[in-house]
Order: C-alpha cells, then sequence, then structure tokens
C-alpha cells in the first residue's frame, strides 16, 4: 500500500516535471519566434526599456549582462539565438507530447537529449562561470531522474504483462 502512494507521488512529479519541460518549450518557441520577426532595433529598444530602471537603480548583474548581450548582438547572433531556440523549443514539445502520451521510445530519447544539453550547459560555463547555467543543468538532471524512473516502470509494466 505505501508503495502504491509512493508510486503515485513519483508519478505525479514526473507528470509536473515534464509539463514545466513543456511550458519551456513553448516559451523557447515563442521568444526563437519573437527575435526572428522583431527588427534588431526594436529588440534593442525593448530590452533597454525593460531593464533601464535596474541599470539606474543598482546596476544589477541581470540588466548588466542583458545590456552587454545587446551591444554585441548582431544580425547573426540574432539569427543562430532565434534558430536554437525554435529547434531546441520545439524538440522539448515533441518530447513531452511523446512522454505524455507514455511512448516508450520518448524515454531514452529524451534522456539523450537532455544528456546533451546538460553536457552544454556545463561546457558553456566553462567559458561563462555563470551559476545559472549550473542551476539548470541540475534542474535537468533531476527531470532526467524522473524520467529514467517512469522508463523502468514503464518497462517493468510491458515485461509483466508478458
Amino acid at each position: 500500500m505505501m508503495q502504491t502512494k509512493n508510486g503515485k507521488g513519483m508519478h505525479r512529479l514526473f507528470e509536473l516535471a515534464i509539463l514545466v519541460k513543456g511550458v519551456d518549450g513553448i516559451l523557447e518557441t515563442l521568444g526563437g519566434l519573437l527575435i526572428l520577426f522583431v527588427p534588431l532595433h526594436s529588440l534593442d529598444t525593448w530590452v533597454r526599456w525593460l531593464v533601464a530602471h535596474e541599470l539606474i537603480e543598482s546596476h544589477d548583474w541581470l540588466a548588466e549582462a542583458a545590456r552587454h548581450l545587446l551591444d554585441s548582438l548582431s544580425l547573426d547572433t540574432k539569427l543562430f539565438a532565434s534558430i536554437y531556440l525554435v529547434g531546441h523549443g520545439l524538440a522539448k514539445i515533441f518530447l513531452v507530447y511523446a512522454l505524455w502520451r507514455e511512448k516508450l521510445w520518448a524515454f531514452p530519447l529524451a534522456l539523450w537529449f537532455i544528456a546533451l544539453f546538460v553536457a552544454y550547459q556545463l561546457y558553456r560555463y566553462t567559458h561563462t562561470h555563470s551559476i545559472a547555467l549550473l542551476i539548470f543543468a541540475l534542474l535537468d538532471v533531476c527531470v532526467s531522474w524522473f524520467i529514467w524512473r517512469e522508463y523502468l516502470v514503464r518497462k517493468a509494466g510491458l515485461q509483466a504483462a508478458r
């Protein structure tokens, strides 16, 4: 009885984890499309307006990073960022949909996708030393653990049914 409650609780955490990944995928896709279709000068004006208060008040790290990013943003960078965000977002949406539909092939594919992304985050960390990248990598490892656990449960259920 206790194992059943624990199993249901873990399944709910799995569902929550992939829901968060799905929302993240939608936001990445929308952000990538926004970057693609909004002119560079408009993006610059809009982001500077968003972070102006922080820059005046405290020279907030995030506002400074946004300002620096805008200063180095070119059309090539804009195109790369857009393609990257749209591609990454659509891949997440596709994998979340397949996981939600309980497609067994999607579990290992999602794990490989996340593992590659974590490796990229850790690689980027070596260049930027951004703690945020480590936090995102840790969150991805946690999501991977839920996917792995759910995959084992699904495989055991299929073997028991045979």
